[in-house]
């Protein structure tokens, strides 16, 4: 039996924009993965740029259907319909 895989639209804000070329876009992920194998497949998609980014960045998850999101840096957190990918916006 083949794995399910999830498409997780994945939404890119200020420095994440830059490093992936685009605002937003769908990553086919199996069923029940989390934050840390979604960073890893941006990782190997985009390089150090984006590596240097996630290494900042904090993850808006949306459940789907009417859930709430949740905020979070843990990456062991299962990534949900819609992950938002928010760097720093300001330093200091």
């Amino acid at each position: 039996m083949a794995d399910v895989v999830n498409g997780i639209e994945v939404r890119y804000f200020a420095a994440a924009t830059d490093a992936s070329g685009c605002e937003k876009e769908t990553v086919a992920l199996p069923a029940g993965s989390d934050l840390g194998a979604l960073r890893t497949v941006l990782v190997e998609r985009y390089g150090p740029a984006m590596e240097r980014v996630l290494s900042v960045a904090a993850y808006l998850v949306e459940p789907g259907e009417g859930g709430t999101g949740e905020l979070t840096r843990d990456l062991s957190r299962l990534a949900g319909a819609r992950v938002d990918v928010l760097p720093p916006f300001a330093g200091g």
